[in-house]
């Protein structure tokens, strides 16, 4: 039962209160901006030799994640070589974390939940109760046995009737955006196409009407715009508290739609969430706009971005594209598997460790109670050690065993599946009927800490 002091209840009482925090405790806002408050190095980006980059660059500075790709695919590179996780940070205050870089390393933190904690916050290095106003009840910040409480219960939802309407859904979306872009020859990849599929197939999953599905989308838009994303002090103290009134209007609208269902049920995902039931626990209105808002920033986010650097991968390497041209049902599998190890659409996810840790198993580096990992799957993407010629973007590459969904374990992405499926049928549609589509030009980055982010992606065919 929703109590009165329900957030996604009562939306105005969260704005009041994310705008009297963001008003307070400006010290700890900064801190959601990055680890530690270090100097600049974006002058980096003029060094000669990408290799030196290695040696000076700061996982934990902004800078580094503005210079170009090749410079930080050297120095992760030169991480992976080292003997164990480097630290980045002030280990005097505590505020850092230990970069996992390697494949095997990044699979056993996601592998070792009771040791690897998500509950202390997966997505920034703010303290526990910043988590709580960012991202309510989300599963991706929670322990078992919550966590496998809420999981059971999303997953009841989850029935082969409502799996088999998606998929109609995934299908009949792609062919009408490839109609749009046939009638009317937008320019932009990502806002004509890639950021408008997985929008419109949970937006249709959920039930939510068409009225307010803009309002949403722009919601979602202020919500992640600044994660992982450089600023000036005084921006950064004040983006929290933009992105924490937008995701508190969005928690607010499907709250809303939420107790309507319970009233009067449908037939869609809010409702079979509503009324789903493991061991009479029933999600509250707070945890449903919780995983509600995790499936729209998590879902619309990492497809659209799979999706705009699959189209420049597939330009950028014609050999790759006709050899997907030549047979697309056989090798569109493995195309979709190799966009997303290749682009990795998530840099990193934070852990926390519960105890004493000896990484690799004894005798291996040791990690502290207390402190943070990072955990990188684009570099564990790019491991020497699993993929040969990782840098190489090669569509039949087999076996593929990529970390593009997380590395395994109880947060595995839940939305894993239904990526792949929009990714197939977005591509099978686009190129069956367009198979000149290309991109225009290098796309247009976000220079983000959190995801590698694609703005916009000219297009042409």
């Amino acid at each position: 039962m929703e109590t009165p002091t329900d957030a996604t209840q009562r939306p105005a009482d969260q704005v009041d209160q994310v705008d009297q925090v963001a008003r307070t405790d400006q010290a700890d806002l900064a801190d959601l901006a990055d680890v530690a408050d270090v100097a600049d190095v974006a002058d980096l980006a003029d060094l000669a030799d990408v290799a030196d980059v290695a040696d000076v660059a700061d996982l934990a500075d902004p800078g580094f994640w503005r210079l170009p790709a090749p410079a930080r695919a050297a120095a992760f590179a030169e991480l992976r070589r080292r003997p164990g996780p480097v630290f980045f940070g002030d280990r005097a205050t505590g505020r850092g974390f230990h970069a996992l870089v390697r494949h095997a390393h990044v699979a056993e933190a996601s592998r070792t939940p009771a040791v690897f904690l998500s509950g202390p916050g997966v997505t920034t290095p703010a303290p526990a109760r910043w988590v709580r106003l960012l991202f309510g009840d989300s599963m991706v910040n929670l322990d078992d046995p919550r966590h496998a409480q809420l999981r059971r219960i999303v997953s009841r939802a989850f029935t082969p009737r409502l799996l088999g309407r998606v998929e109609e859904d995934v299908h009949r979306i792609s062919t009408a955006l490839v109609d749009r872009v046939e009638r009317e020859r937008p320019e932009d990849f990502v806002a004509a196409v890639a950021a408008e599929l997985p929008f419109q197939v949970i937006c249709t999953m959920m039930g939510i009407p068409e009225q307010p599905r803009r309002a949403i989308l722009d919601l979602v838009n202020r919500t992640s715009a600044d994660i992982g994303v450089a600023r000036s002090l005084r921006d950064r103290l004040r983006s929290p508290g933009r992105g924490l009134r937008a995701l508190a209007r969005m928690q607010g609208i499907v709250a809303g739609i939420g107790r309507e269902r319970r009233r009067r049920p449908a037939e869609d995902l809010i409702s079979a969430l509503v009324t789903a039931d493991v061991d009479g626990r029933r999600l509250t209105g707070r945890e449903l706009g919780a995983f509600f808002t995790l499936l729209l920033v998590a879902g619309v986010e990492t497809t659209r971005n799979a999706l705009a650097h699959g189209l420049h991968l597939l330009t950028v390497h014609p050999e790759q594209r006709a050899l997907l041209l030549s047979d697309p049902d056989g090798r569109l599998g493995g195309a979709v598997d190799e966009i997303v190890r290749h682009a990795t659409p998530i840099i990193q996810f934070h852990r926390t460790l519960a105890v004493d840790h000896e990484l690799g198993g004894p005798g291996g580096p040791l990690l502290r109670a207390g402190e943070k990992v990072a955990l990188f799957y684009g570099s564990a993407n790019r491991d020497e050690a699993v993929f040969p010629d990782p840098d190489a973007f090669d569509i039949t590459r087999t076996p593929n065993p990529h970390l593009g969904y997380g590395g395994g374990g109880p947060h595995y992405c839940l939305g894993a599946h239904l990526a792949r499926q929009e990714m197939t049928a977005l591509f099978r549609e686009l190129f069956t009927r367009l198979p000149e589509a290309r991109s225009v030009g290098e796309p247009e980055l976000v220079p983000s800490s959190f995801d590698h982010r694609v703005r916009s992606l000219r297009f042409t065919f």
